[in-house]
Protein backbone atom coordinates (compact mmCIF):
# COMPACT_ATOMS: atom_id res chain seq x y z
CA UNK A 1 0.00 0.00 0.00
CA UNK A 2 1.71 3.17 -1.18
CA UNK A 3 1.72 5.90 1.38
CA UNK A 4 1.01 10.15 0.60
CA UNK A 5 2.45 12.72 2.79
CA UNK A 6 2.70 16.65 2.59
CA UNK A 7 6.05 17.72 4.88
CA UNK A 8 8.06 19.93 3.56
CA UNK A 9 7.75 18.64 0.33
CA UNK A 10 5.29 16.06 -1.10
CA UNK A 11 6.33 12.22 -0.09
CA UNK A 12 5.01 9.25 -2.19
CA UNK A 13 6.01 6.21 0.04
CA UNK A 14 8.98 8.37 1.76
CA UNK A 15 10.66 9.40 -1.79
CA UNK A 16 10.24 13.36 -2.74
CA UNK A 17 6.86 13.69 -5.07
CA UNK A 18 6.66 16.50 -7.79
CA UNK A 19 2.84 16.68 -8.77
CA UNK A 20 2.35 16.87 -12.91
CA UNK A 21 -1.47 16.86 -12.93
CA UNK A 22 -3.59 18.07 -15.79
CA UNK A 23 -7.63 18.59 -15.27
CA UNK A 24 -9.84 16.29 -16.66
CA UNK A 25 -13.61 16.82 -16.16
CA UNK A 26 -14.96 13.22 -16.52
CA UNK A 27 -18.56 14.79 -16.99
CA UNK A 28 -17.67 16.88 -19.92
CA UNK A 29 -16.79 13.80 -21.98
CA UNK A 30 -18.35 11.28 -23.21
CA UNK A 31 -17.34 7.87 -21.46
CA UNK A 32 -15.44 6.25 -24.39
CA UNK A 33 -12.95 8.98 -24.63
CA UNK A 34 -11.62 8.93 -21.19
CA UNK A 35 -9.56 6.52 -21.80
CA UNK A 36 -7.68 7.95 -24.53
CA UNK A 37 -7.62 11.71 -23.00
CA UNK A 38 -5.71 9.98 -19.50
CA UNK A 39 -3.72 8.28 -22.17
CA UNK A 40 -2.94 11.44 -23.83
CA UNK A 41 -2.58 13.03 -20.05
CA UNK A 42 0.17 10.52 -19.48
CA UNK A 43 1.97 10.52 -22.50
CA UNK A 44 2.90 14.04 -21.77
CA UNK A 45 4.55 12.44 -18.98
CA UNK A 46 2.11 13.75 -16.52
CA UNK A 47 1.32 11.66 -13.40
CA UNK A 48 -1.78 13.00 -12.05
CA UNK A 49 -5.27 13.97 -13.15
CA UNK A 50 -7.36 16.23 -11.02
CA UNK A 51 -11.63 16.75 -11.68
CA UNK A 52 -14.21 17.99 -9.60
CA UNK A 53 -16.73 16.22 -9.09
CA UNK A 54 -20.49 18.41 -9.38
CA UNK A 55 -22.83 18.34 -6.90
CA UNK A 56 -26.02 19.23 -9.29
CA UNK A 57 -24.84 16.29 -11.64
CA UNK A 58 -24.70 13.24 -8.97
CA UNK A 59 -28.06 15.06 -7.05
CA UNK A 60 -30.23 16.00 -9.94
CA UNK A 61 -33.12 15.80 -7.83
CA UNK A 62 -33.23 16.28 -4.14
CA UNK A 63 -32.34 12.18 -2.77
CA UNK A 64 -32.13 10.89 -6.20
CA UNK A 65 -28.66 9.97 -7.23
CA UNK A 66 -27.06 9.39 -10.23
CA UNK A 67 -23.50 7.61 -10.79
CA UNK A 68 -24.27 5.91 -14.41
CA UNK A 69 -23.22 6.31 -17.93
CA UNK A 70 -20.99 9.83 -18.04
CA UNK A 71 -21.80 10.53 -14.12
CA UNK A 72 -19.76 7.09 -13.14
CA UNK A 73 -16.54 8.43 -11.85
CA UNK A 74 -15.87 5.60 -9.98
CA UNK A 75 -15.37 4.33 -13.70
CA UNK A 76 -13.26 7.37 -14.35
CA UNK A 77 -11.43 6.57 -11.34
CA UNK A 78 -10.59 3.04 -12.36
CA UNK A 79 -9.17 3.92 -15.54
CA UNK A 80 -6.70 6.11 -14.12
CA UNK A 81 -5.79 4.04 -11.83
CA UNK A 82 -5.03 1.47 -14.42
CA UNK A 83 -3.01 3.73 -16.39
CA UNK A 84 -1.19 4.13 -13.60
CA UNK A 85 -2.18 7.59 -12.80
CA UNK A 86 -2.70 8.87 -9.24
CA UNK A 87 -5.74 11.11 -8.57
CA UNK A 88 -6.99 14.57 -6.68
CA UNK A 89 -10.28 15.22 -6.43
CA UNK A 90 -12.51 18.10 -5.46
CA UNK A 91 -15.89 16.97 -3.98
CA UNK A 92 -16.48 20.66 -2.83
CA UNK A 93 -20.03 21.28 -2.12
CA UNK A 94 -18.75 24.65 -5.05
CA UNK A 95 -16.79 24.13 -7.56
CA UNK A 96 -17.17 27.21 -10.02
CA UNK A 97 -15.87 25.47 -12.81
CA UNK A 98 -17.84 27.44 -15.59
CA UNK A 99 -20.54 25.09 -14.48
CA UNK A 100 -24.31 25.61 -14.07
CA UNK A 101 -24.48 27.55 -10.86
CA UNK A 102 -21.13 26.18 -9.69
CA UNK A 103 -21.71 22.93 -8.97
CA UNK A 104 -24.70 23.11 -6.46
CA UNK A 105 -27.96 21.76 -7.11
CA UNK A 106 -30.76 24.49 -8.43
CA UNK A 107 -33.18 22.68 -6.06
CA UNK A 108 -32.05 24.55 -3.09
CA UNK A 109 -33.18 27.27 -4.15
CA UNK A 110 -36.97 26.03 -3.56
CA UNK A 111 -35.91 26.97 -0.47
CA UNK A 112 -36.26 30.92 0.22
CA UNK A 113 -34.47 31.06 3.41
CA UNK A 114 -31.71 29.32 2.10
CA UNK A 115 -27.99 30.73 2.85
CA UNK A 116 -25.64 29.02 0.28
CA UNK A 117 -21.55 28.18 1.35
CA UNK A 118 -22.55 28.71 5.24
CA UNK A 119 -22.75 26.54 8.36
CA UNK A 120 -27.01 27.45 7.54
CA UNK A 121 -28.22 24.42 8.99
CA UNK A 122 -30.95 23.58 6.10
CA UNK A 123 -27.68 23.76 3.65
CA UNK A 124 -25.31 21.43 5.73
CA UNK A 125 -28.16 18.87 6.09
CA UNK A 126 -28.57 18.39 2.64
CA UNK A 127 -24.95 18.51 1.65
CA UNK A 128 -24.03 16.03 4.46
CA UNK A 129 -27.06 13.69 2.56
CA UNK A 130 -25.31 14.04 -0.68
CA UNK A 131 -22.33 13.44 1.09
CA UNK A 132 -23.08 10.53 2.59
CA UNK A 133 -24.02 9.13 -0.74
CA UNK A 134 -21.64 10.05 -2.43
CA UNK A 135 -18.01 9.70 -0.31
CA UNK A 136 -19.09 6.32 0.30
CA UNK A 137 -18.06 5.65 -3.07
CA UNK A 138 -15.12 7.46 -3.01
CA UNK A 139 -13.44 6.05 0.17
CA UNK A 140 -11.77 2.79 -1.64
CA UNK A 141 -10.15 4.83 -4.34
CA UNK A 142 -8.11 6.70 -1.29
CA UNK A 143 -4.31 6.06 -1.55
CA UNK A 144 -4.62 4.87 1.94
CA UNK A 145 -6.80 1.71 0.72
CA UNK A 146 -4.57 1.46 -2.19
CA UNK A 147 -6.64 3.58 -4.69
CA UNK A 148 -4.97 6.12 -6.63
CA UNK A 149 -6.45 9.20 -4.77
CA UNK A 150 -3.94 11.36 -3.19
CA UNK A 151 -5.78 14.37 -2.01
CA UNK A 152 -9.46 16.17 -1.67
CA UNK A 153 -10.80 19.56 -1.73
CA UNK A 154 -12.63 21.04 1.00
CA UNK A 155 -14.26 24.25 -0.37
CA UNK A 156 -13.31 25.94 -3.85
CA UNK A 157 -11.85 29.54 -3.57
CA UNK A 158 -14.01 30.05 -1.18
CA UNK A 159 -11.66 33.13 0.10
CA UNK A 160 -13.20 35.19 -2.55
CA UNK A 161 -16.47 34.27 -1.18
CA UNK A 162 -16.85 34.14 2.57
CA UNK A 163 -14.63 34.00 5.50
CA UNK A 164 -16.84 32.21 7.61
CA UNK A 165 -14.17 29.67 9.12
CA UNK A 166 -17.07 27.28 10.97
CA UNK A 167 -18.75 26.36 7.72
CA UNK A 168 -15.45 24.96 6.15
CA UNK A 169 -14.44 23.14 9.50
CA UNK A 170 -17.64 21.31 8.98
CA UNK A 171 -17.06 20.67 5.44
CA UNK A 172 -13.94 18.76 7.14
CA UNK A 173 -15.59 17.10 9.59
CA UNK A 174 -18.29 15.36 7.59
CA UNK A 175 -15.80 14.66 5.06
CA UNK A 176 -13.76 12.86 8.10
CA UNK A 177 -16.59 11.20 9.86
CA UNK A 178 -17.56 9.59 6.14
CA UNK A 179 -14.01 7.74 6.20
CA UNK A 180 -12.00 10.35 4.08
CA UNK A 181 -8.37 9.37 5.52
CA UNK A 182 -6.40 11.04 2.25
CA UNK A 183 -5.01 14.74 3.11
CA UNK A 184 -7.38 17.68 3.13
CA UNK A 185 -6.66 21.06 0.89
CA UNK A 186 -8.43 24.28 0.36
CA UNK A 187 -7.40 26.55 -3.17
CA UNK A 188 -7.80 30.19 -3.26
CA UNK A 189 -5.99 33.20 -5.32
CA UNK A 190 -3.00 34.07 -4.09
CA UNK A 191 -4.05 37.41 -2.67
CA UNK A 192 -3.93 37.28 1.16
CA UNK A 193 -7.33 38.36 2.26
CA UNK A 194 -8.43 35.37 -0.39
CA UNK A 195 -6.06 32.83 1.47
CA UNK A 196 -6.84 33.67 5.03
CA UNK A 197 -10.50 33.97 4.36
CA UNK A 198 -10.47 30.42 2.31
CA UNK A 199 -7.77 28.09 4.18
CA UNK A 200 -7.96 26.22 7.33
CA UNK A 201 -4.06 26.09 7.63
CA UNK A 202 -5.10 26.31 11.34
CA UNK A 203 -6.48 22.88 10.96
CA UNK A 204 -3.38 21.77 9.42
CA UNK A 205 -5.48 21.57 6.26
CA UNK A 206 -2.79 21.98 3.07
CA UNK A 207 -3.15 25.26 1.04
CA UNK A 208 -2.64 25.78 -2.75
CA UNK A 209 -3.30 28.51 -5.01
CA UNK A 210 -4.93 29.41 -8.26
CA UNK A 211 -3.02 31.40 -11.32
CA UNK A 212 -2.43 31.57 -14.54
CA UNK A 213 1.05 33.01 -14.68
CA UNK A 214 3.77 35.21 -12.98
CA UNK A 215 4.51 31.72 -11.00
CA UNK A 216 7.23 33.33 -9.01
CA UNK A 217 5.42 36.05 -7.94
CA UNK A 218 2.23 33.87 -6.49
CA UNK A 219 4.43 31.41 -5.57
CA UNK A 220 6.14 34.55 -3.38
CA UNK A 221 2.72 35.58 -1.31
CA UNK A 222 2.12 31.53 -0.85
CA UNK A 223 4.91 30.46 0.66
CA UNK A 224 5.05 33.56 2.81
CA UNK A 225 1.55 33.09 3.98
CA UNK A 226 2.48 29.40 4.42
CA UNK A 227 5.84 30.11 6.66
CA UNK A 228 3.73 33.22 8.69
CA UNK A 229 1.47 30.47 9.70
CA UNK A 230 3.98 28.21 11.07
CA UNK A 231 3.89 25.42 8.39
CA UNK A 232 6.25 24.54 5.94
CA UNK A 233 4.57 22.55 2.83
CA UNK A 234 5.27 22.53 -0.12
CA UNK A 235 4.33 25.27 -3.28
CA UNK A 236 1.18 23.93 -5.40
CA UNK A 237 -1.22 25.92 -8.54
CA UNK A 238 -3.82 24.05 -7.97
CA UNK A 239 -5.38 25.47 -10.89
CA UNK A 240 -2.99 26.95 -13.95
CA UNK A 241 -4.89 28.48 -15.75
CA UNK A 242 -3.79 27.43 -19.62
CA UNK A 243 -6.57 28.97 -21.39
CA UNK A 244 -9.86 30.91 -20.57
CA UNK A 245 -13.66 30.40 -21.12
CA UNK A 246 -16.13 31.76 -23.51
CA UNK A 247 -19.08 33.63 -23.57
CA UNK A 248 -21.93 34.45 -26.22
CA UNK A 249 -21.47 37.50 -28.29
CA UNK A 250 -17.72 37.93 -27.42
CA UNK A 251 -14.85 36.91 -29.26
CA UNK A 252 -12.58 33.34 -28.60
CA UNK A 253 -9.67 33.50 -26.07
CA UNK A 254 -6.54 32.20 -26.88
CA UNK A 255 -3.26 32.09 -24.96
CA UNK A 256 0.07 31.59 -27.41
CA UNK A 257 1.68 28.18 -26.26
CA UNK A 258 5.37 28.58 -26.24
CA UNK A 259 4.47 31.67 -23.80
CA UNK A 260 2.54 28.97 -21.58
CA UNK A 261 5.13 26.33 -22.06
CA UNK A 262 7.98 28.83 -20.50
CA UNK A 263 5.61 29.81 -17.74
CA UNK A 264 4.64 25.80 -16.67
CA UNK A 265 8.77 25.84 -16.91
CA UNK A 266 9.17 28.53 -14.31
CA UNK A 267 6.44 27.19 -12.08
CA UNK A 268 7.98 24.16 -11.87
CA UNK A 269 11.03 25.30 -11.04
CA UNK A 270 9.83 26.17 -7.89
CA UNK A 271 6.75 24.24 -7.24
CA UNK A 272 4.08 21.73 -7.82
CA UNK A 273 1.17 22.31 -10.58
CA UNK A 274 -1.88 21.18 -11.84
CA UNK A 275 -2.63 22.72 -15.79
CA UNK A 276 -6.30 23.90 -15.38
CA UNK A 277 -7.44 22.49 -18.02
CA UNK A 278 -5.75 19.65 -19.87
CA UNK A 279 -9.11 18.91 -21.66
CA UNK A 280 -12.08 21.21 -21.34
CA UNK A 281 -14.47 18.91 -23.06
CA UNK A 282 -18.16 20.20 -23.41
CA UNK A 283 -21.39 21.45 -21.80
CA UNK A 284 -23.63 19.47 -22.25
CA UNK A 285 -27.33 19.69 -22.13
CA UNK A 286 -28.20 23.16 -19.78
CA UNK A 287 -24.88 23.04 -17.97
CA UNK A 288 -23.01 26.04 -19.06
CA UNK A 289 -22.25 27.96 -16.24
CA UNK A 290 -22.68 32.65 -16.42
CA UNK A 291 -20.68 35.11 -15.63
CA UNK A 292 -21.50 38.24 -13.20
CA UNK A 293 -20.92 41.51 -14.14
CA UNK A 294 -22.32 44.17 -12.23
CA UNK A 295 -26.33 43.66 -12.64
CA UNK A 296 -25.96 41.88 -16.12
CA UNK A 297 -25.35 37.83 -16.24
CA UNK A 298 -23.44 36.66 -18.93
CA UNK A 299 -24.12 33.04 -19.80
CA UNK A 300 -20.95 31.31 -21.76
CA UNK A 301 -20.84 28.90 -24.45
CA UNK A 302 -21.76 25.09 -24.88
CA UNK A 303 -18.20 24.38 -25.95
CA UNK A 304 -15.76 24.31 -23.13
CA UNK A 305 -12.38 23.96 -25.18
CA UNK A 306 -10.59 26.51 -22.66
CA UNK A 307 -8.11 26.49 -25.48
CA UNK A 308 -6.53 23.67 -23.45
CA UNK A 309 -3.22 21.26 -23.99
CA UNK A 310 -6.26 18.94 -25.79
CA UNK A 311 -9.20 20.63 -27.79
CA UNK A 312 -12.69 20.44 -27.03
CA UNK A 313 -12.74 16.80 -29.20
CA UNK A 314 -9.51 15.61 -27.38
CA UNK A 315 -6.72 16.09 -30.03
CA UNK A 316 -3.16 17.67 -29.10
CA UNK A 317 -2.83 21.30 -29.57
CA UNK A 318 0.73 23.43 -29.94
CA UNK A 319 0.70 22.95 -26.08
CA UNK A 320 0.73 19.59 -25.95
CA UNK A 321 3.90 19.36 -27.82
CA UNK A 322 5.22 22.52 -26.26
CA UNK A 323 4.77 21.30 -22.91
CA UNK A 324 6.14 17.75 -23.81
CA UNK A 325 9.14 19.55 -24.77
CA UNK A 326 9.53 21.65 -21.03
CA UNK A 327 8.63 18.40 -19.45
CA UNK A 328 11.37 16.34 -21.09
CA UNK A 329 13.87 19.39 -20.50
CA UNK A 330 13.09 18.72 -17.00
CA UNK A 331 12.90 15.53 -16.41
CA UNK A 332 15.53 13.66 -18.62
CA UNK A 333 14.68 10.19 -17.83
CA UNK A 334 10.73 10.69 -18.32
CA UNK A 335 8.74 8.18 -20.22
CA UNK A 336 6.80 10.06 -22.58
CA UNK A 337 5.15 8.84 -25.65
CA UNK A 338 3.07 9.82 -28.62
CA UNK A 339 -0.55 10.80 -28.39
CA UNK A 340 -3.38 9.46 -29.30
CA UNK A 341 -5.54 11.26 -32.17
CA UNK A 342 -9.36 11.27 -33.23
CA UNK A 343 -10.66 10.98 -36.22
CA UNK A 344 -13.33 13.68 -37.28
CA UNK A 345 -15.29 13.39 -40.29
CA UNK A 346 -18.19 15.23 -42.34
CA UNK A 347 -21.02 13.09 -42.09
CA UNK A 348 -22.73 14.71 -45.08
CA UNK A 349 -26.36 16.28 -45.08
CA UNK A 350 -29.81 15.32 -44.34
CA UNK A 351 -33.17 16.59 -44.68
CA UNK A 352 -35.88 17.35 -42.16
CA UNK A 353 -38.46 14.28 -42.55
CA UNK A 354 -40.69 15.65 -39.43
CA UNK A 355 -41.57 19.07 -37.92
CA UNK A 356 -44.22 19.77 -35.20
CA UNK A 357 -44.47 23.10 -33.21
CA UNK A 358 -44.23 23.46 -29.34
CA UNK A 359 -47.52 24.51 -29.22
CA UNK A 360 -49.37 22.12 -30.89
CA UNK A 361 -47.90 19.57 -28.15
CA UNK A 362 -47.10 20.61 -25.40
CA UNK A 363 -49.71 18.73 -23.39
CA UNK A 364 -48.58 15.26 -24.56
CA UNK A 365 -45.41 15.78 -23.34
CA UNK A 366 -45.80 18.43 -20.51
CA UNK A 367 -47.25 17.98 -17.61
CA UNK A 368 -50.12 20.92 -16.19
CA UNK A 369 -49.34 22.67 -13.21
CA UNK A 370 -52.50 25.03 -12.58
CA UNK A 371 -51.70 27.70 -10.71
CA UNK A 372 -52.89 31.64 -10.03
CA UNK A 373 -50.19 33.37 -10.51
CA UNK A 374 -46.91 32.30 -12.19
CA UNK A 375 -43.99 30.33 -10.38
CA UNK A 376 -40.42 29.99 -10.65
CA UNK A 377 -39.04 27.18 -12.31
CA UNK A 378 -37.35 25.93 -9.14
CA UNK A 379 -41.02 25.69 -7.86
CA UNK A 380 -42.48 23.66 -10.43
CA UNK A 381 -39.24 21.18 -10.15
CA UNK A 382 -37.66 22.42 -13.69
CA UNK A 383 -34.42 23.25 -12.80
CA UNK A 384 -33.04 23.29 -16.13
CA UNK A 385 -34.23 24.48 -19.82
CA UNK A 386 -37.60 25.95 -20.62
CA UNK A 387 -40.51 26.76 -19.36
CA UNK A 388 -44.02 27.84 -21.03
CA UNK A 389 -47.02 30.43 -19.19
CA UNK A 390 -50.19 30.40 -21.03
CA UNK A 391 -53.17 31.89 -20.29
CA UNK A 392 -56.19 33.06 -21.90
CA UNK A 393 -57.85 36.95 -21.39
CA UNK A 394 -60.98 38.44 -22.46
CA UNK A 395 -60.72 40.65 -25.86
CA UNK A 396 -61.90 44.68 -25.00
CA UNK A 397 -61.37 45.20 -28.65
CA UNK A 398 -58.66 47.67 -28.07
CA UNK A 399 -55.11 48.14 -27.79
CA UNK A 400 -54.01 45.34 -25.21
CA UNK A 401 -51.07 46.14 -22.40
CA UNK A 402 -48.39 43.46 -21.52
CA UNK A 403 -45.39 43.62 -18.78
CA UNK A 404 -43.57 40.65 -17.42
CA UNK A 405 -42.43 41.34 -13.69
CA UNK A 406 -39.20 39.87 -12.56
CA UNK A 407 -38.09 37.27 -14.95
CA UNK A 408 -35.21 35.09 -15.63
CA UNK A 409 -33.71 35.00 -18.21
CA UNK A 410 -35.37 35.16 -21.52
CA UNK A 411 -39.06 35.22 -22.68
CA UNK A 412 -40.60 35.19 -25.71
CA UNK A 413 -44.17 36.36 -25.87
CA UNK A 414 -46.72 34.95 -28.69
CA UNK A 415 -50.58 36.22 -28.87
CA UNK A 416 -52.65 33.57 -30.12
CA UNK A 417 -49.51 31.19 -30.92
CA UNK A 418 -48.16 34.33 -33.30
CA UNK A 419 -44.69 35.40 -32.38
CA UNK A 420 -44.85 39.24 -30.87
CA UNK A 421 -41.64 39.47 -28.98
CA UNK A 422 -38.52 38.95 -27.68
CA UNK A 423 -37.24 40.06 -24.02
CA UNK A 424 -33.59 39.82 -22.62
CA UNK A 425 -32.58 40.89 -19.12
CA UNK A 426 -32.38 44.88 -20.01
CA UNK A 427 -36.17 44.34 -21.81
CA UNK A 428 -37.96 42.45 -18.95
CA UNK A 429 -40.71 44.88 -18.09
CA UNK A 430 -40.77 47.16 -20.86
CA UNK A 431 -44.80 47.05 -21.94
CA UNK A 432 -45.72 44.98 -25.12
CA UNK A 433 -49.09 46.37 -27.02
CA UNK A 434 -50.68 43.85 -28.68
CA UNK A 435 -54.16 42.88 -30.21
CA UNK A 436 -56.40 40.31 -31.51
CA UNK A 437 -59.71 39.65 -33.86
CA UNK A 438 -60.52 36.75 -31.52
CA UNK A 439 -63.22 37.41 -28.49
CA UNK A 440 -60.55 34.90 -26.60
CA UNK A 441 -56.81 35.56 -26.44
CA UNK A 442 -54.48 33.17 -26.14
CA UNK A 443 -51.05 34.79 -24.33
CA UNK A 444 -48.37 31.87 -24.19
CA UNK A 445 -45.10 33.07 -22.71
CA UNK A 446 -42.04 30.87 -23.25
CA UNK A 447 -39.14 31.60 -20.88
CA UNK A 448 -35.21 29.88 -21.00
CA UNK A 449 -33.07 29.42 -18.14
CA UNK A 450 -30.04 30.47 -19.58
CA UNK A 451 -27.72 29.20 -17.02
CA UNK A 452 -27.42 30.27 -13.60
CA UNK A 453 -23.87 31.75 -12.26
CA UNK A 454 -20.75 30.07 -10.87
CA UNK A 455 -19.20 33.04 -8.95
CA UNK A 456 -19.40 35.51 -6.96
CA UNK A 457 -21.65 37.28 -5.02
CA UNK A 458 -25.08 36.59 -6.96
CA UNK A 459 -25.00 32.76 -5.72
CA UNK A 460 -27.46 33.58 -3.11
CA UNK A 461 -29.14 36.48 -4.97
CA UNK A 462 -33.02 35.98 -6.26
CA UNK A 463 -31.91 36.46 -9.63
CA UNK A 464 -30.30 32.59 -9.67
CA UNK A 465 -34.30 31.66 -9.38
CA UNK A 466 -35.49 31.28 -12.72
CA UNK A 467 -38.88 31.89 -14.73
CA UNK A 468 -41.89 34.38 -14.52
CA UNK A 469 -41.07 35.21 -10.47
CA UNK A 470 -42.95 38.33 -10.05
CA UNK A 471 -46.04 38.36 -11.99
CA UNK A 472 -47.54 39.01 -15.50
CA UNK A 473 -49.59 42.64 -15.99
CA UNK A 474 -52.04 42.58 -18.88
CA UNK A 475 -53.89 46.26 -18.66
CA UNK A 476 -52.27 47.59 -15.56
CA UNK A 477 -53.61 44.57 -13.54
CA UNK A 478 -51.83 41.17 -12.59
CA UNK A 479 -53.54 38.29 -14.46
CA UNK A 480 -54.37 35.17 -12.56
CA UNK A 481 -55.03 31.79 -13.63
CA UNK A 482 -52.12 30.51 -15.75
CA UNK A 483 -51.39 27.04 -16.87
CA UNK A 484 -47.47 25.61 -16.67
CA UNK A 485 -45.05 23.39 -18.59
CA UNK A 486 -42.22 23.01 -17.74
CA UNK A 487 -39.59 21.55 -20.03
CA UNK A 488 -36.88 20.54 -18.87
CA UNK A 489 -36.15 18.17 -21.92
CA UNK A 490 -35.42 15.08 -20.27
CA UNK A 491 -34.47 11.98 -22.67
CA UNK A 492 -38.35 10.79 -21.66
CA UNK A 493 -39.73 13.86 -22.74
CA UNK A 494 -38.48 13.72 -25.76
CA UNK A 495 -39.08 10.44 -26.83
CA UNK A 496 -43.03 11.88 -26.31
CA UNK A 497 -42.95 14.10 -29.25
CA UNK A 498 -44.85 13.22 -32.33
CA UNK A 499 -44.32 14.39 -35.77
CA UNK A 500 -45.51 15.51 -38.57
CA UNK A 501 -44.95 13.87 -41.85
CA UNK A 502 -46.01 17.51 -44.40
CA UNK A 503 -43.43 19.49 -43.32
CA UNK A 504 -44.25 23.18 -42.27
CA UNK A 505 -43.02 26.06 -44.83
CA UNK A 506 -43.71 28.80 -42.09
CA UNK A 507 -42.86 28.89 -38.80
CA UNK A 508 -44.57 31.36 -36.04
CA UNK A 509 -43.54 29.23 -32.79
CA UNK A 510 -41.12 27.23 -31.28
CA UNK A 511 -40.18 23.90 -33.09
CA UNK A 512 -39.36 20.85 -33.31
CA UNK A 513 -37.18 19.16 -36.42
CA UNK A 514 -36.91 15.64 -36.65
CA UNK A 515 -33.45 13.68 -38.65
CA UNK A 516 -32.78 10.24 -39.51
CA UNK A 517 -29.59 9.39 -39.75
CA UNK A 518 -28.22 6.09 -40.74
CA UNK A 519 -24.77 6.02 -40.80
CA UNK A 520 -22.42 3.09 -42.23
CA UNK A 521 -19.11 4.32 -40.18
CA UNK A 522 -19.33 6.19 -37.04
CA UNK A 523 -16.89 8.72 -36.36
CA UNK A 524 -16.53 12.09 -34.14
CA UNK A 525 -18.05 15.02 -36.34
CA UNK A 526 -19.77 18.34 -35.85
CA UNK A 527 -23.19 20.08 -36.41
CA UNK A 528 -23.31 23.20 -38.46
CA UNK A 529 -25.60 25.95 -36.67
CA UNK A 530 -24.64 28.79 -38.54
CA UNK A 531 -27.94 28.96 -40.46
CA UNK A 532 -29.96 28.38 -36.89
CA UNK A 533 -31.29 31.20 -34.16
CA UNK A 534 -31.09 29.57 -30.91
CA UNK A 535 -32.09 26.34 -29.53
CA UNK A 536 -30.62 22.55 -28.32
CA UNK A 537 -29.91 19.43 -30.32
CA UNK A 538 -31.09 16.01 -29.06
CA UNK A 539 -29.22 12.86 -30.40
CA UNK A 540 -30.67 9.78 -29.53
CA UNK A 541 -32.87 11.51 -26.64
CA UNK A 542 -29.24 12.72 -25.73
CA UNK A 543 -28.89 17.04 -24.90
CA UNK A 544 -25.28 18.06 -26.52
CA UNK A 545 -25.95 21.34 -25.92
CA UNK A 546 -27.68 24.87 -26.84
CA UNK A 547 -26.51 26.67 -30.18
CA UNK A 548 -26.77 30.87 -30.41
CA UNK A 549 -26.24 32.80 -34.16
CA UNK A 550 -24.73 35.65 -31.37
CA UNK A 551 -20.88 33.34 -31.63
CA UNK A 552 -18.38 32.74 -31.40
CA UNK A 553 -19.10 29.28 -31.72
CA UNK A 554 -21.79 27.81 -34.34
CA UNK A 555 -20.93 24.42 -34.35
CA UNK A 556 -22.11 21.49 -31.75
CA UNK A 557 -19.36 19.01 -31.17
CA UNK A 558 -20.81 15.79 -31.67
CA UNK A 559 -18.62 12.55 -30.24
CA UNK A 560 -19.01 9.16 -31.74
CA UNK A 561 -19.69 7.85 -28.21
CA UNK A 562 -23.30 9.52 -28.91
CA UNK A 563 -24.08 7.93 -32.67
CA UNK A 564 -24.84 4.64 -33.49
CA UNK A 565 -26.28 3.08 -36.84
CA UNK A 566 -29.41 4.21 -36.84
CA UNK A 567 -29.85 7.78 -35.34
CA UNK A 568 -32.86 10.12 -34.42
CA UNK A 569 -31.56 13.60 -33.75
CA UNK A 570 -33.73 16.43 -32.81
CA UNK A 571 -33.49 19.90 -33.26
CA UNK A 572 -35.05 22.25 -31.15
CA UNK A 573 -35.62 26.16 -32.62
CA UNK A 574 -37.07 29.22 -31.27
CA UNK A 575 -36.11 32.39 -33.42
CA UNK A 576 -38.76 31.34 -36.06
CA UNK A 577 -36.48 30.08 -38.54
CA UNK A 578 -37.45 27.50 -40.79
CA UNK A 579 -34.52 24.17 -40.66
CA UNK A 580 -35.09 22.26 -43.56
CA UNK A 581 -30.84 20.67 -43.58
CA UNK A 582 -29.09 18.71 -40.93
CA UNK A 583 -25.13 19.45 -41.99
CA UNK A 584 -22.43 18.27 -40.62
CA UNK A 585 -18.67 19.24 -40.75
CA UNK A 586 -15.16 17.40 -40.13
CA UNK A 587 -14.16 21.14 -38.23
CA UNK A 588 -15.39 23.51 -35.87
CA UNK A 589 -17.06 26.58 -37.05
CA UNK A 590 -17.01 30.16 -35.68
CA UNK A 591 -18.77 33.29 -36.73
CA UNK A 592 -16.51 36.49 -37.26
CA UNK A 593 -16.99 38.69 -33.85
Amino acid sequence: MAKFEIREEFYLDDSKFKILSGAVHYFRINPSQWEDTLFNLKAIGFNTVETYIPWNVHEPYEGKFDFHGINDVEKFLEIAKNLGLYVILRPSPYICAEWEFGGLPAWLLKDKEIKLRSSDTKFINKLRNYYEELLSRLIKYQITKDGPVLMMQVENEYGSYGNEKEYLKIIASIMRENGIDVPLFTSDGTWIEALESGSLIEENIFVAGNFGSKSKENCQILKKFISENGKEWPLMCMEYWDGWFNRWGEGVIRRDAIDLAEDVREMLKVGSINLYMFRGGTNFGFMNGCSARGNNDLPQVTSYDYDAVLTEWGNPTDKYYELQKVIKSLYPNIEQLDPRKRILKNLGSYKVDGAVSLMSIISEISEERHTIYTHSMEDLDCNYGYILYRTKIKNYHHDENLKIIDASDRCHIYIDEKFMAVQYKEEIGEEVKFSSKNESISVDILVENLGRVNYGHKLNSSTQRKGIKGGVMINNHFQSGWIQYPLPFSKEMISKIKFEENIVSKVETPMFYRFNVELENIYDTFIDCSKYGKGCIFVNGFNIGRYWSKGPIQYLYLPSGFLKKKNEIIIFETENILIEKLEFNDKPIFSNI
